[in-house]
């Protein structure tokens, strides 16, 4: 038994469907039993989800298995979580490891240009990034490993190509390693009759978790909508009224070439950052293609003095060669374009009123994304989760959308830039 299985908590090992005494009797039983096809183990940043996985392949390798495929949201995630992490198959498997009928299997040797682990008795696990769904297009195998699911760019054609390739043997099965998001895929798996699910919190593996960790995030998104996300592995229905639902959201990676970028802030109002209950700066950057469409790029909202927020626009207007930093003028316009310039005195800056609501404001670009007209990049969490509690009554979620009102700006700069009031624009 490695040090690390020895340091599981209590409520780890029952997420995981076993105890000491079933991990002595039956060490190779770290799924739950029953005649699934895909076991969900939906579970908080941190819950254990790698480990399952890779012990789960470990023990269908034990079982017999010989072609599996190990799929990540990117190549550099198959590599640096699946295999090389600390969680990952080089970790768990152990050089006097032996299958069931005794054959010698050892630690698997893995080729980083095969993009492929070799176990002692031929046994094959092969890496794939749900990027490139079309490379799951003919590789047949009889256990599959999905990780972070809810992240896959191209989500349902990937899982849909892994599918028709898991094929080989009596039963061939997947398991599915996740930190859950309202994905039409996530829902459909999850209520799907061969799906069994596993559930596990954040704080169910506290005991292999810094405390310092610990304490952040329940300080930071305890009572949350994304801490219930992240932290306690909710799936959540969408906000009834509101402007935007997950279905919505589609993802793209941005054409090489943009013809218009915007960096939109909207700032707080707070005269430094240790100004008690200070909103965050909302930083966003989006872009227009030559077809039309648009495309949001990056959420750098901060939580930083006038002076920090004014570089970091600044830099992320260098770094994306922006065409103009779009500012919402109402906490002091003259304040807000002094903090930019500060930092770099030839910025191209223009500064917006908001003389309506940020309901108001925001239906027109709801109303884009309704068309199927806006893409996002990856990494854009907590954006997203502001833009699916905006209603057209008003916002229901904590604080204040700060990083939504930037992509309102940004986006709105991006359809009709020119005009300086709300007016203006419609």
């Amino acid at each position: 038994m490695t040090a690390e299985l020895a340091r599981l908590s209590p409520e780890a090992k029952a997420a995981l469907h076993w105890t000491w005494r079933d991990w002595w009797a039956r060490p190779d039983q770290i799924a739950p039993p029953g005649g699934w096809t895909v076991w969900a183990f939906i579970g908080g940043r941190g819950a254990g989800k790698t480990r399952a996985g890779a012990e789960w392949v470990r023990e269908q390798v034990k079982a017999g298995r010989g072609r599996l495929a190990l799929i990540a949201p990117t190549a550099g995630d198959a590599r640096d979580v699946m295999v090389e992490g600390n969680s990952g198959l080089l970790s768990v498997c152990w050089p006097h490891d032996r299958a069931a009928d005794g054959a010698h299997l050892g630690r698997p040797v893995y080729e980083p240009s095969k993009r492929r682990l070799t176990w002692g008795n031929g046994a094959l696990a092969t890496l794939y990034s749900a990027d490139e769904p079309e490379r799951l297009r003919g590789p047949q195998h009889d256990g599959l490993w999905a990780d972070e699911l809810a992240a896959w760019r191209h989500a349902q054609d990937a899982w849909d190509m892994a599918m028709f390739g898991l094929r080989l043997g009596e039963r061939p099965r997947a398991v599915v390693t996740t930190t859950p998001k309202p994905h039409p895929l996530i829902r459909a798996l999850l209520r799907d009759p061969g799906t069994v699910t596993t559930r596990a919190s954040t704080f169910d593996n506290a005991a292999n978790l810094a405390a310092s960790f610990l304490a952040k995030v329940r300080s930071d998104y305890e009572g949350t909508r994304l801490g219930r996300q992240e932290l306690y592995a909710e799936l959540l229905d969408d906000v009834p009224g509101a402007l935007w639902t997950a279905e919505m959201l589609r993802r793209a990676e941005p054409p090489e070439t943009l013809v218009r970028v915007v960096v939109a802030v909207d700032p707080s109002g707070a005269a430094s950052a240790a100004d008690e209950g200070a909103d965050e700066i909302g930083i966003v950057v989006a872009g227009r293609a030559i077809d039309g469409t648009f495309h949001v790029l990056e959420d750098a909202s901060c939580r930083l003095s006038p002076a920090g927020w004014g570089r970091l626009a600044v830099e992320r207007y260098r770094a994306r060669l922006a065409d103009v930093i779009v500012a919402e003028a109402n906490f002091g316009g003259a304040m807000v374009e002094a903090v930019i310039r500060a930092a770099d005195r030839s910025a191209n800056v223009r500064l917006v009123n908001a003389s309506r609501g940020k309901a108001v404001r925001a239906e027109p670009i709801a109303a884009l994304y309704e068309q199927g007209r806006v893409f996002h990049a990856p990494g854009l969490d907590r954006l997203e989760d502001q833009m699916m509690h905006m209603t057209a009554g008003g916002y229901v979620g904590d604080g204040s959308p700060d990083r939504l009102d930037a992509l309102v700006w940004a986006l709105t700069d991006l359809s009709n830039h020119g005009a300086t009031t709300w007016e203006g624009l419609l």
